[in-house]
């Protein structure tokens, strides 16, 4: 491949323009934050794609539901016993993806 060449990835701010949120009024992923405030590793801040997770002072996670992919990685990655609430949005909500 020669200089200036790509493989053909999108920029994340390119692929983002192509992603629809329809937001529904319940989150579909909730979190206990006293079992969060027990969790050693954190591992759903560093593995969520979309960095929705955040830690808080007191030891918790925020959690932004707004714009999830729904792709289930921070219910995967969890070792926290019952931490996360994991379904899917309510019918006709959550990510749409177009073709860009």
């Amino acid at each position: 491949m020669s200089p200036g060449q790509s493989y053909g990835l999108q920029a994340f701010d390119d692929r983002m323009s192509t992603v629809d949120f329809d937001v529904a009024e319940r989150p579909h992923i909730t979190v206990d934050n006293d079992v969060c405030r027990s969790c050693r590793t954190t591992d759903c801040v560093y593995a969520c794609p979309a960095k929705l997770f955040v830690p808080t002072s007191d030891g918790g996670i925020l959690f932004n539901y707004e714009q999830c992919f729904e792709c289930g990685t921070c219910y995967q990655v969890c070792s926290g016993e019952n931490a996360l609430s994991w379904t899917y949005p309510d019918g006709g909500h959550g990510v749409a993806f177009r073709k860009g």
